[in-house]
């Protein structure tokens, strides 16, 4: 990430975003707290004999067995939840025609951090390449948001390469919790609708795709050298060359459709955001209640 390299820099944006999120956050109550967050956000209060009226479903029938009359679980809703950013910091984070996908990554996740540190959520993260590269354990108060930034600010990539796959398998078997699970990445991974199925089984999922202009249209420059961020391999390309162009809009629209698919057979929709776009788009999204938000990500 040679854009980290900066460390003032990055840690002036992130005061910016700071005062700018506190803005958005302060006219919030914390009875509305479930309808900007809205996740699971329960925990177990009590059980109690059935009564009629009560909601079947919350039957314990293990405990109703045992005891030869019905008893449900009452439980009670949560003020505060537990965010987890999953964040992509493979090498194609590196790409961006003015502002590179790793910078806008990390002033996405610092507004949406101090969003949730504005309603004293537990916030935690995991930094993920083809692996896991870091996981810090969701905590609270500022000290513990300023300790996650200087993370991903500090990180220097075990690898260049992408593959969410065991990111999300280590999630779900580490997160016993039920939690929301918010992934910042450009998702140009191997495919992983399997394991984000299975993560969003237990858990809210939010998806926030980071994309490039420059990904889906080349500019009309001539040849130019493209390179792999992640691989390494070069290739020479000629911009006006129309078969050339035709082909390689058909593989990006290609990709995208692949893409969609895993997403769509997960039940969830991405946010997207271009790096061109002011890194609180998310939040108003978020704040927004765009389409609104159902459990385990669904967007209804």
């Amino acid at each position: 990430m040679p854009y980290m390299t900066d460390r003032k820099q990055l840690i002036r944006q992130v005061k910016k975003i700071d005062i700018t999120t506190r803005r958005r956050v302060r006219g919030l109550q914390t009875g509305r707290h479930r309808s900007v967050f809205k996740g699971q956000g329960v925990e177990f209060a009590e059980l109690r004999e059935y009564v009629p009226g009560d909601d079947i479903r919350s039957i314990d029938w293990k405990v109703t067995a045992r005891l030869n009359h019905p008893y449900i679980k009452e439980f009670t809703e949560e003020r505060d939840q537990t965010f987890y950013f999953v964040v992509d910091i493979s090498g194609s984070g590196n790409f961006g025609s003015s502002v590179s996908k790793d910078h806008k990554a990390l002033e996405v996740v610092a507004s949406l951090m101090f969003a949730g540190l504005r309603n004293n959520d537990r916030i935690g993260l995991c930094l993920v390449s083809d692996r896991v590269e870091t996981f810090v354990k969701a905590g609270k108060g500022r000290k513990h948001v300023i300790l996650l930034l200087n993370t991903i600010i500090g990180h220097q990539p075990g690898s260049k390469r992408t593959d969410l796959a065991p990111a999300l398998r280590t999630l779900s078997h580490r997160l016993r919790r039920e939690c929301s699970v918010v992934i910042v990445s450009d998702f140009d991974s191997p495919p992983f609708a399997r394991e984000l199925s299975l993560l969003r089984n237990h858990h809210e999922v939010i998806a926030i795709r980071i994309t490039d202009p420059v990904e889906a249209e080349l500019p009309d420059v001539g040849y130019i050298e493209l390179e792999d961020p992640e691989t390494g391999d070069q290739i020479l390309v000629n911009t006006r060359d129309m078969d050339f162009m035709a082909r390689y809009r058909a593989v990006v629209k290609e990709a995208d459709r692949k893409m969609e698919n895993e997403f769509m057979c997960c039940g969830i929709y991405p946010v997207p955001l271009r790096t061109t776009e002011p890194y609180d788009v998310p939040l108003k999204r978020f704040f927004g209640g765009v389409r609104g938000r159902g459990a385990h990500g669904r967007i209804q």
